[in-house]
């Protein structure tokens, strides 16, 4: 059944996605039819560590700068950008044309055709101009509408001009909640992750669902200095307010990729993640709440949940597939959201855990800040993968209960954002490695901050990770690097250039 993208839909009907299948054609299924100005200067000049859920348009500094022009310097060719993929729009009227925030890539290719059939796609989110009007009163994030690019080798990128038939702009897969009033995700919106959870990596499934988690505001005030610690408390009027900060998590599915019909979370607002408030009734159940072992959980109180990475998790060796496919006890999925708590005032990853991907039990806190190290203002935006090696056939194998997570961590001492590293063998306990990937060196392009990281196989046997990146002026792109190991990264030549005597 077709289902509609103005409609919400409860998890409960969806139809269970088909067996995996390779395909070998890039045919996709047909289209479905379906108080800024001085509050928001005031939150910027309060954060001088730069927290991650201000990231690209105030680190670090203390202003916020108003962009008169939405055609980014980023669109002109610089000597230090020659691992940008995907700069902002130079359409003044585009979407993207004013920040780029999250990026998410696919990687299709069928093993056993003669021919280079590899297909990438790309869903991020990003923000134009229109969003920062000083009636808005939205944070200075990327946020905004989430749109997608393909391309043929991952660096190469064409944007879909034409998008959803059904978003609120042009150019726009997932826009901006127009029916629900009531919904959290009216004001702006962010890319958390897409998954195709009946396929394994780099084989779609004829006919699947895509099901991708984002996140979202709504016009919802709340106080600025609810976001503060007590030292900074004291520069921001109390009664100073901003709207959209109260971020929630959703879910949409698609059958093409490009057009999405929201899900109908448990939350009143349609969200299946809400941050966590011990007044809310409708989560007394997490009061008092226990984990599969019987402990009590202990959930502390939450100001937001954003940018959510969604990992399945996969049958082990000693499991039987029909069986943990449907064991109601079994945590099939595993979700890894940013969040701060209300009390201390940390920016941390918080983590719930689902049967159907849809229904979510939250589980508490897996990530917190470490005093005076490279994360010990914040951490931010993750993404999970399982290592692997490329074996003598070419295949890769992965390690079973062995996990990596590269993180944005954000530093005391000079408030930059950089991509950092925890590994894990059950997706609960996280140890620290460090310093995964670093800002770039003198005027590059991404000297101010690196982030948002999303890491993908490569056929021979490379890692690449996709980020985002910010120069000295504020301006966003996305930006690539490569690795053997998972510990050593190197900025990935993304053009061909050629010498002429």
């Amino acid at each position: 059944q077709i289902l509609s993208p103005r409609h919400r839909i409860p998890y409960l009907l969806l139809p269970p996605p088909p067996q995996p299948t390779i395909i070998t054609s890039h045919c996709v299924a047909p289209p479905l039819t379906m108080k800024w100005l001085s509050s928001s200067v005031i939150l910027a000049m309060s954060l001088s560590t730069a927290s991650p859920c201000l990231a690209w348009s105030s680190v670090p500094s203390l202003h916020i700068r108003t962009v008169a022009s939405t055609s980014s310097a980023l669109n002109q060719s610089t000597k230090n950008d020659y691992n940008v993929v995907f700069r902002p729009s130079s359409n003044p009227g585009s979407f993207d044309s004013l920040k780029l925030g999250t990026a998410r890539i696919h990687r299709y290719a069928d093993p056993d055709s003669v021919v280079d059939d590899t297909e990438y796609i790309m869903w991020y989110h990003a923000r134009d101009t229109s969003l920062n009007e000083a009636g808005n009163s939205l944070p200075p994030l990327s946020t905004g509408r989430i749109g997608r690019a393909t391309s043929r080798n991952g660096l190469i990128w064409e944007r879909d001009e034409t998008g959803s038939v059904d978003a609120d702009k042009e150019g726009v897969s997932l826009g901006l909640n127009t029916d629900s009033w009531w919904g959290f995700d009216t004001a702006h919106i962010g890319l958390g992750q897409v998954l195709m959870p009946m396929t394994s990596p780099g084989i779609r499934s004829e006919g699947g669902v895509y099901v991708m988690y984002y996140m979202g505001g709504s016009y919802e005030e709340t106080k600025i200095v609810d976001y503060l610690d007590e030292e900074k408390r004291g520069r921001v009027p109390e009664e100073a307010i901003i709207k959209g900060m109260k971020f929630k998590i959703g879910a949409a599915i698609s059958q093409d990729g490009v057009t999405w019909g929201r899900v109908e979370g448990d939350d009143p607002s349609g969200a299946c993640i809400a941050p966590y408030t011990p007044d809310d009734v409708n989560m007394q159940d997490l009061k008092d709440a226990k984990d599969e072992n019987g402990q009590a959980l202990n959930i502390p109180e939450e100001l937001y949940c954003g940018w959510p990475e969604v990992v399945v998790n996969p049958v082990k060796q000693n499991e039987n597939a029909k069986g943990a496919a449907t064991d109601s006890n079994r945590n099939n999925f595993f979700m890894f959201y940013s969040t701060m708590l209300k009390d201390s005032k940390e920016k941390s990853i918080g983590y719930a855990v689902s049967v159907n991907g849809f229904a979510w039990s939250k589980r508490g806190v897996v990530m917190k800040p470490t005093p005076g190290t490279l994360d010990g203002a914040g951490c931010a935006r993750c993404n999970v993968i399982r290592k692997a090696k490329l074996n003598g056939d070419g295949l890769w194998e992965e390690e079973e209960n062995s996990w990596i997570m590269f993180y944005e961590g954000v530093s005391c001492e000079d408030g930059k954002h950089r991509v950092l590293a925890a590994e894990s063998n059950d997706l609960k306990n996280w140890k620290k490695l460090g310093l995964a990937f670093d800002v770039g060196s003198g005027d590059a392009w991404d000297a101010q901050g690196v982030g948002s990281p999303h890491v993908i196989r490569l056929d021979d046997g490379f890692f690449r990770m996709y980020y985002t990146g910010e120069c000295a002026n504020g301006e966003t792109a996305i930006g690539v690097a490569k690795s053997l190991d998972l510990v050593n990264w190197e900025r990935e030549q993304a053009g061909v250039s050629f010498a002429f005597e």
